[in-house]
């Protein structure tokens, strides 16, 4: 048997994959990091050395967080307004062969289209076009056949395909444009923003009803430029900022307050040349890994202030 130091450097290789398999899996930071750790207790505890140290705790985190999700997809339905997925802001896997593959499959977008999948569908198309797991190693890992998790997987796929979403491959290109993007949202310059948005570009935000959020969509290129040029013109009134940061493998910044603490975070979906859509995520349970995390209904309250103090008087 390995000793608890040998166990401890094996488990730690392959940390990165574990969380990438988990987060992509439940779409939570928090809830992949637990799944991680639980898998490191049961892996300690085990009595004896298996085979393949990566299958085993490939497996062990796949099965963790397949029962995570079953829980938390009953907690989803009750949830207020849109939910999207706890923004990740790199991921800890990486194999340079597959950069942009990886990239793409933790975006928004792509974490919410694997909503649609049942827990099992959704954990076989991870493994299997995510992380190229062979068959066998995936019938282990969600406790089924080969041959249903090939029907499992040939589900999932079909119901991915349909809604794929699509990025800029030019990653270069796609840079270039989110720069100009955050240049002209800094200035306020609601033209500008205009001119990089698509004509049906969509804007919405994730507050979970414990932050002040968008009520509804926000659709057309002009309606969105008008509405960040108006929101980046009230932050500035709080001494609110923002910094660029790639946000689940897209374009993004992250909002703070003028303590630097974390108000959200926005990401892009970038396609052809101009921005497709706007993803705010600002439920302060979603953004402690992010940092510390603002008052954002403090900062609201003292906007509806100012904004109050500069009414005419009657």
């Amino acid at each position: 048997m390995s000793t608890t130091r040998t166990r401890t450097e094996e488990f730690q290789e392959l940390r990165p994959l574990l969380f990438s398999i988990a987060y992509r899996i439940l779409g939570s930071v928090s809830e992949a990091e637990d799944a991680v750790q639980e898998t490191w207790l049961r892996y300690v505890d085990s009595p004896t050395e298996p085979r393949s140290v990566r299958a085993f705790l490939s497996a062990t985190v796949t099965r963790l967080s397949i029962d995570v999700l079953r829980s938390a997809r009953v907690r989803r339905e009750a949830y207020v307004g849109p939910w999207f997925p706890e923004p990740l802001l790199a991921d800890p896997y990486e194999d340079p062969a597959r950069s942009a593959e990886l990239a793409d499959s933790v975006s928004l977008a792509a974490l919410l289209l694997l909503e649609r999948l049942s827990p099992l569908e959704r954990a076989v198309f991870v493994l299997r076009e995510v992380f190229d797991f062979g068959f066998p190693e995936i019938a282990s890992a969600v406790g089924r056949s080969e041959a249903a998790c090939r029907q499992l997987a040939v589900r999932a796929r079909r119901h991915m395909t349909e809604g794929r979403p699509r990025f800029e491959a030019d990653r270069t290109a796609r840079e270039e444009l989110a720069s100009r993007f955050f240049d002209a949202l800094r200035e306020g310059d609601v033209t500008g923003l205009q001119d990089l948005l698509a004509a049906d570009a969509s804007m919405v935000g994730d507050g979970g009803g414990k932050s002040p959020q968008l009520a509804r969509t926000v659709l057309g290129a002009d309606k969105v430029a008008r509405l960040l040029g108006s929101v980046i013109a009230q932050l500035a009134l709080v001494d609110a900022t923002f910094q660029t940061h790639e946000i689940n493998g897209q374009p993004g910044a992250i909002f703070r307050d003028r303590d630097g603490k974390v108000l959200q975070t926005l990401a892009l979906d970038v396609l052809d040349g101009r921005i497709h859509a706007i993803r705010l995520v600002g439920n302060p349970d979603k953004l402690g890994h992010v940092g510390p995390v603002a008052d954002a209904w403090a900062i609201h309250r003292q906007l509806q202030q100012l904004r109050r103090d500069a009414r005419p008087t009657p």
